[in-house]
């Protein structure tokens, strides 16, 4: 599918906030539903202030929403196309894995096949 040219930023800013460990594991995170700051900064080992940093980031990319109750914030994932690109590049690099442990092992085969003939 071509993208059409106006759309190509707005595809490359989505693409950028996805480009950090850190929001990607955000995101990981919120796929078991709502999360406050605290939660989602134990649930990932990230400083709360890096935390609320990422969630800004991708509140501002359309791919996380937020819900006051009293003084707490929760988060939710607000695309959930999100995911599904996600598990495309996540199955994109299981099949080059696989592509790759074929490959090395067709390698290692030839290595000890010539390494026979030698003696």
């Amino acid at each position: 599918m071509a993208m059409e040219g106006e759309l190509i930023p707005l595809v490359a800013a989505r693409f950028k906030a996805l480009g950090d460990a850190g929001r990607l594991a955000l995101l990981s995170a919120l796929q078991g539903g709502e999360r406050t700051v605290s939660q989602l900064a134990v649930t990932t080992g990230r400083p709360q202030p890096n935390v609320s940093q990422h969630l800004a980031s991708l509140a501002r990319a359309g791919l996380v929403d937020s819900r006051r109750e009293g003084t707490r914030v929760f988060y939710r994932i607000a695309d959930p196309f999100v995911l599904r690109i996600c598990d495309a590049v996540c199955d994109s690099l299981a099949a080059h894995a696989r592509a790759e442990g074929k490959r090395q092992a067709a390698v290692a085969r030839a290595r000890k096949g010539r390494a026979g003939g030698e003696r």
